[in-house]
Order: structure tokens, then C-alpha cells, then sequence
């Protein structure tokens, strides 16, 4: 998952880089007044999420399996856990009815 992160951030920290360049060099428009870093900020947020979208689909997926496993894995656990305290209160009753 920290890869899957530090490429979103890449790939994000790229379209922050074009579209600086693309708004000081006059091709996109410069914003209102101050809002000029907002308006970067904005509209790189808004080409990066399609772009990661469509480029990072392998890695997501990949990431989403290796979850999936994990989250399986400590359900196993969990439920082996459970059996076993299940049998421990079993045979702690019959005990204590015998007596």
C-alpha cells in the first residue's frame, strides 16, 4: 500500500509541476486575484485522480489482493482462537458438573 501512496503522490506531484508551468507560461488561465496556488493546487488534483486511475490499476489490484489475504489470514486466527476457547469452556463445565 506504501507503494501504491508514494506513486499516487508522484504522479501528483508531476501534474503540480505541468500545470504550474502551463498556468505561468499563459496556457491556462491564471486564476482570481491571490487564488493563484489554489487554483494550481486545484486543478492538478483534478488531472492526477483520472491519471491514477487508469495507470496505477495493477498496483491497486495488487495491493487489494494482498489485503484481501491478510484480512482472510486474521479471520482464520480469529476463529481458530475462537474454537479453542470454545473447547477450554467445554470441558471446564463437564468438570465442573462432575465434581
Amino acid at each position: 500500500m506504501l507503494r501504491y501512496t508514494l506513486m499516487r503522490l508522484g504522479i501528483f506531484a508531476g501534474c503540480l509541476v505541468v500545470v504550474w508551468g502551463a498556468v505561468y507560461s499563459g496556457i491556462f488561465p491564471r486564476g482570481f486575484g491571490g487564488s493563484n496556488p489554489l487554483w494550481v493546487l486545484l486543478l492538478s488534483l483534478v488531472l492526477s485522480a483520472p491519471i491514477s486511475w487508469v495507470v496505477l490499476r495493477k498496483e491497486r489490484d495488487r495491493a487489494s489482493e494482498r489485503i484481501v489475504g491478510r484480512v482472510d489470514r486474521m479471520k482464520a486466527n480469529l476463529e481458530a482462537s475462537r474454537s479453542q476457547e470454545d473447547g477450554a469452556d467445554d470441558t471446564a463445565r463437564a468438570q465442573g458438573q462432575t465434581s
